[in-house]
């Protein structure tokens, strides 16, 4: 299960506070936010000790063993199960190891600036992801019904695979939709490389962060006219092309199957599924709809690692790719030049 949250025997470094699209990744402690210290000590995520050491291999030959140097090295843990250290990635020279400590360190002054709470901690793929996530107090309301959370995602690597990320999320409470729109000159998202000045980045992003929030007023301007704007089920049939494709003529009987199975999904939530009751037959219920099928009904290749438990494949998904961003920016982008 490499791409599942981690755990050891019942145990799981992982904790959550409430209910979203990642909240298959923990385990509760009784519906309450929590603090940085308790992230670290319930969430198994202190203590780490994440650091750098060089690369050896050896050869073996009729003299002997011969120990020869390796390019980079290896950045390894102390596993906060066993006590035992573990390797978890390769990593250059210029590569410094940012601590779990560090990380909720960081959340922890945001959440002093701007009252936001601890409610998502873990670690995935054995230690080699780590997140934690933030609600902040305000709300968005869009057509005065269609109520959306804003939270924080702080995402770190520790095997050099990305940087420490900071995404700011809006979360649509009916139905647990992660929020992402192409939105000209705002940033949603920064990262920090993992380099000397590190630590320092972090501390200064705490005052950029405030950029991101002229994303989120943005986001709740185009929210405001997608839910003025009536969609047709012809206009809808459209948005699923614009964001998903259309298969050719000439695809196999696979592809068009899978195709139909999609389109059939996203008009049922478009037209029938509850979670679209409030705003029925407008442009923000087909970006909904959209936005609905990605985080809680695409399929999911990786679900054979999570012991074909395609819920927690997809919540892991959310935090871990990419794509389910991308898919959803062309939808929003395909509304916005419509």
């Amino acid at each position: 299960m490499s791409h599942e949250i981690e755990t050891h025997g019942t145990q799981a470094a992982a904790v959550f506070a409430r209910k979203d699209a990642w909240h298959r990744l923990g385990t509760t402690v009784r519906d309450r936010a929590f603090t940085a210290e308790e992230a670290m000590r319930l969430g198994h995520l202190g203590g780490w000790d994440v650091r750098k050491l060089p690369l050896t291999t050896a050869e073996v030959s009729e003299g002997g063993v011969t120990a020869i140097e390796v390019p980079g090295f290896a950045t390894v843990r102390t596993n906060p199960f066993t006590g035992e250290p573990e390797a978890l990635g390769v990593v250059g020279g210029g590569y410094t190891p940012l601590q779990n400590e560090d990380h909720a360190e960081f959340l922890n002054l945001l959440a002093d600036e701007s009252g936001a709470i601890f409610d998502t901690a873990g670690s995935l793929r054995g230690g080699r992801q780590v997140f934690i996530t933030m609600q902040l107090p305000n709300s968005l309301t869009v057509g005065g019904t269609d109520r959306v959370d804003l939270n924080i995602a702080a995402l770190n690597s520790h095997d050099g695979s990305s940087a420490f990320r900071i995404l700011v999320t809006p979360v649509r409470v009916v139905c647990a939709n992660t929020q992402s729109a192409a939105l000209r000159n705002h940033e949603s998202s920064f990262s920090i490389r993992h380099t000397r000045n590190a630590k320092a980045a972090v501390q200064a992003a705490r005052d950029a962060l405030g950029l991101t929030f002229t994303y989120v007023d943005a986001f709740q301007v185009e929210a405001e006219r997608l839910i003025q704007q009536t969609m047709t089920d012809a206009a809808f049939d459209a948005l699923i092309d614009a964001t998903f494709g259309k298969a050719e003529a000439h695809a196999t009987k696979r592809v068009r199957e899978t195709e139909r199975r999609r389109r059939s999904r996203l008009h049922w939530l478009f037209a029938d599924a509850d979670t679209q009751a409030g705003i029925r037959d407008t442009a923000w219920a087909g970006y909904q709809a959209v936005a609905e099928y990605v985080d809680h009904y695409a399929p999911v290749r990786t679900a054979k690692n999570h012991g074909g438990d395609e819920n927690t494949a997809r919540a892991t998904r959310v935090l871990t790719s990419d794509d389910p961003d991308r898919i959803k920016r062309r939808a929003w982008t395909a509304l916005a030049t419509a």
